[in-house]
């Protein structure tokens, strides 16, 4: 990982929240591959109508009733359509839901200017039936995710800093966890213990567009999200500063008992 210039910090963190009020889309994961059908069965493209505009963020089934996502993703949102089962996003076919729902649950400590604690949760108007093709990951109870764990993210986010708009393909990417030290030296002072830093060889990681994706944990035939995306740095998705996520694991209990009561 090369070193950052620390002068930089103050601005990078700032870069995804300041391109989500902008509601400009973006394009594919950097540096990943296409996923099969069937790969991803909780991926979740969410469109987003806010009062004066509308936007695109990833997300991912955690029950057959409920998709998390980030928080900058449900702040002010009036209506939420949802497309699960497909990943490509101009055609549709027979294993492909499309669903309307306008609730959402934002994390009562969220804050938009340093994107602490950036996460949220939409809930369907009911729950849905599982299939070969959709169904729910799962989230982890217990202490962060070990520094330098395998972990894979997802969206249809942007390939490289020139190509602008959606992918009409779910990209995916494999990365590795950093230390916590490592993303403070990436993103300064802003960052908290409830945010993950990754990285992946040649750069792979989130880019625009990607924002709410999942980072997800295989462990054996269990898979679990233990990240939400939440911001880039403004130096460029194809520079070699992380990929910024949200933990699920500090938000088990919100997230358990907003989904359990609500």
């Amino acid at each position: 990982m090369k070193a950052v210039i620390l002068v930089l910090c103050a601005s990078l963190i700032w870069v995804q929240a300041a391109q989500l009020k902008s509601r400009k889309n973006g394009g594919r994961i950097v540096g990943g591959e296409v996923a099969n059908a069937g790969q991803f069965p909780f991926a979740a493209a969410i469109y987003i109508v806010t009062a004066d505009s509308t936007y695109f963020c990833g997300g991912t089934l955690i029950n057959m009733q409920w998709v998390l996502t980030a928080g900058q993703c449900v702040d002010g949102a009036l209506l939420f359509t949802i497309r699960l089962g497909n990943n490509k996003l101009s055609t549709d076919d027979p294993n492909m839901l499309l669903l309307a729902t306008e609730t959402y649950f934002l994390h009562p400590d969220y804050d938009p200017v340093t994107l602490s604690h950036d996460i949220g949760l939409i809930k369907l108007r009911m729950s849905i039936q599982s299939t070969v093709y959709i169904y729910a990951a799962s989230i982890s109870k217990g202490g962060h995710i070990p520094d330098g764990s395998s972990v894979i993210t997802f969206g249809w986010g942007q390939t490289s800093d020139e190509v602008a708009g959606l992918s009409d393909d779910l990209h995916y990417a494999n990365v590795i966890t950093l230390t916590h030290e490592e993303c403070l030296a990436a993103y300064g002072s802003q960052i908290i213990e409830e945010m993950l830093c990754v990285a992946g060889n040649y750069n792979e990681g989130t880019c625009r567009g990607d924002l709410g994706s999942p980072l997800i944990e295989y462990l054996g035939p269990m898979v679990f999200v233990v990240g939400v995306s939440s911001f880039i740095s403004s130096n460029g998705c194809e520079s070699s500063d992380p990929s910024g996520f949200t933990r699920t694991r500090p938000y088990y209990d919100w997230l358990i008992n907003t989904t359990r009561y609500s």
